[in-house]
């Protein structure tokens, strides 16, 4: 029943109602959701009724439905609070998924039991695996999504999880006991109470949109700002800043002319994001197109710039470098007579694109004037223009490690509210709240990845002991531990590790064992099989190699850049055979694997070693142990940030800005090591 109706039923006549008729208000033909405990005073007029979860999640983007299904999924009671159930997992930007470092966060997502992998590859209407040119650390998967089927798949798929029920409405304030949270305020004077709540607010807090000198109060265009949580938490001691982000005008495709762009088609291999056996490539496959701007072009972007809120003050937040608006790259990159843009399909078959690389909060009539003067736009329609947006952020070094806040108990945040911008970064942060808010209502250990264990370690990391000044956005180049952090095998990292903690499904854990067990038998047998020159040489020189002098083992000739384990199989029957023992659904996946792992052994030991060299310190705890600001040996910077950052570990210490490694080994001498 819609809240709009529970509320009617309940306030009509001012009649008395007892907890039983609630109930069977409320349930109607849905009754006995587990999740749902209900408290009603008995009294002539009920006006106010207080719900128990164990974790209530505020806002359905990318990071609340990771969040809430981690929860639900590992047996807490949990409520999704969204704004608007048509909403849920909006891809707010591109329609895209994946990318430069972002595609490893899915895959770990995926590998650790959420859902992005498993939505993306269902509603997939392009795939293509980034990097190709470059090592395996490099691959980066990314996919294009039939926007409106992406939310429909994540909607059906919260909407029949156990233990998890949403609620359409808008939360102002968080009930406090103390300086520990114990449940949500909404819109409709709804209280609901929960041990754990996590927040996810994404653009809402106090959003507020900018085309040119128009501004508009809002989330997303067409939907409204959530106010009131910004206040409250400034009043409890959080710091808020802002931040702005942009999106591009949305075309409509039967205006474009694209005879006159480059085609950029997917990819259809046995690539994809999911390690589970789900559907592979269901949607019609589409491609995206590729233009440039020209000097025309830029000459109008150039008229609006005093109309332009970045550039005439009205916008004084901060925005990203690495993607910036167009009338920003006109201007910091003023030598350039032109930049690419791309133009990716928004569903299957919906004329809506997506014209990435022209972010823009200029004028509407700037907008349209600059891309018509683009060959493959001078006839363009569009649906509606590219804007900014700004909106709250709380500064993440205020955040434990399990992105607890540090000043409230139980209240945990995830997403842009920390500062970072992407579905995927959102995904990860979202994952890893949901998990630790129900060990939070349950007992356990807070639980963390290192930055040797995934991407989402580093992100996470990064954030709560470097903060951020810009929107974060994760990059291969941020991890020190890449090569051992790659797409292709965040199952075998993190699977294991998300089945003992109960949330990875014994199907998933099966799959990862059958794939590991048949992978190394193909390294076992590579690594003991024989090889003689004269029964080998004629092939290798055929793949252009050079011969062998003398014998080896197979394993040894596979690192050859020229050789591959399938054309290797070609020339010795024996490893065909082997191969061959593979499930044929996923033999193209270990395969790869196993590939991946004998040709790059020796970089991929060498990291290690690093890796636990630096663990280490990881191990050596220092919370608590120091009165950083009366020692004085330590520089200025250091005692302050030491402060203020008050870092779990000495290897979290040497990660924060401005922490020298004298500052280091000072600590060190202080602990007696």
């Amino acid at each position: 029943m819609a809240a709009g109706t529970l509320h009617t039923a309940i306030d009509k006549s001012h009649r008395t109602l007892t907890k039983q008729s609630i109930s069977k208000i409320f349930f109607g033909m849905m009754t006995e959701r587990p999740s749902m405990t209900i408290f009603a005073q008995e009294t002539k007029t009920i006006r106010t009724m207080t719900f128990n979860y164990d974790v209530i999640v505020v806002g359905a983007g990318h990071a609340g439905c990771e969040a809430a299904a981690a929860a639900a999924n590992l047996g807490s009671k949990t409520l999704l609070i969204t704004m608007d159930m048509n909403k849920i997992a909006q891809m707010s930007c591109n329609p895209a998924v994946g990318g430069i470092a972002k595609g490893q966060i899915v895959r770990e997502i995926d590998a650790f039991g959420g859902y992005m992998g498993i939505v993306t590859d269902r509603t997939a209407i392009q795939f293509r695996m980034l990097n190709r040119s470059k090592g395996p650390a490099m691959w980066s998967p990314r996919s294009q999504s039939d926007r409106a089927r992406f939310i429909e798949c994540w909607r059906g798929i919260l909407e029949n999880l156990p233990n998890l029920s949403i609620w359409q409405d808008t939360v102002h304030e968080l009930l406090l006991d103390g300086k520990t949270v114990c449940g949500v305020k909404t819109d409709m004077g709804v209280e609901f109470h929960a041990k754990s709540v996590v927040l996810t607010n994404g653009t809402f807090l106090n959003g507020l949109m900018h085309i040119g000198r128009t501004q508009i109060r809002g989330g997303r265009i067409a939907e409204p700002a959530a106010t009131g949580l910004t206040e409250q938490l400034v009043s409890l001691g959080i710091r808020s800043a802002r931040m702005k982000t942009g999106t591009p005008v949305r075309i409509d495709a039967r205006s474009v002319h694209f005879d006159e762009m480059a085609e950029q088609p997917g990819e259809n291999d046995f690539h994809k994001f999911s390690y589970m056996d789900t559907s592979h490539r269901v949607l019609k496959q589409l491609s995206c197109w590729t233009t440039f701007t020209n000097e025309a072009c830029h000459d109008i972007l150039r008229q609006g710039l005093p109309d332009s809120p970045l550039y005439n003050g009205q916008i004084q937040s901060i925005g990203p470098r690495y993607c910036p608006s167009i009338e920003t790259k006109i201007v910091t990159f003023a030598d350039k007579p032109q930049h690419q843009l791309f133009l990716e399909p928004e569903g299957e078959t919906t004329q809506e694109y997506y014209l990435n690389g022209f972010s823009s909060s200029l004028p509407l009539d700037i907008q349209l004037r600059a891309l018509q003067q683009i060959p493959a736009f001078r006839d363009i329609q569009i649906y509606r223009p590219g804007y900014a947006i700004e909106y709250d952020f709380f500064d993440p070094t205020q955040l434990h490690h399990n992105l607890e806040t540090k000043q409230i108990r139980n209240l945990f945040f995830a997403g842009q509210i920390n500062g970072t911008t992407g579905y995927e970064e959102a995904g990860g942060q979202g994952l890893l709240a949901g998990i630790n808010a129900h060990i939070n209502c349950h007992g356990g250990e807070p639980f963390v990845l290192g930055r040797n264990e995934a991407y989402i370690g580093v992100l996470i990391d990064d954030l709560v002991t470097k903060g951020v000044d810009e929107p974060y956005r994760m990059f291969t180049s941020r991890a020190e531990y890449r090569i051992l952090l790659r797409q292709d095998d965040a199952d075998m990292r993190l699977t294991e590790k998300s089945y003992h903690l109960g949330l990875a499904k014994q199907d998933r854990y099966e799959l990862l064992k059958e794939k590991k067990a048949s992978r190394d038998a193909i390294i076992s047998f590579a690594e003991n099989y024989s090889i003689k020159p004269h029964y080998i040489n004629s092939g290798l020189e055929a793949l252009g190699t050079t011969p062998l002098a003398h014998g080896c083992k197979l394993i040894e000739l596979i690192p050859r850049p020229q050789i591959t384990l399938e054309n290797i199989a070609e020339l010795v029957p024996a490893f065909r055979t082997e191969l061959d023992k593979v499930p044929v659904s996923r033999k193209e996946e270990i395969v790869e694997a196993a590939e991946i792992l004998i040709k790059y052994s020796g970089y991929i030991r060498r990291e290690q070693i690093i890796a636990d060299k630096i663990n280490r310190l990881e191990n050596i705890h220092i919370k608590g142990k120091f009165d950083y600001n009366s020692i004085q040996s330590l520089s200025t910077e250091a005692r302050q940030k030491l402060t203020r950052i008050d870092p779990d570990t000495i290897a979290q210490a040497s990660r924060i800005p401005g922490i020298s490694p004298s500052d280091i080994n000072i600590l060190l001498v202080m602990l007696g090591r």
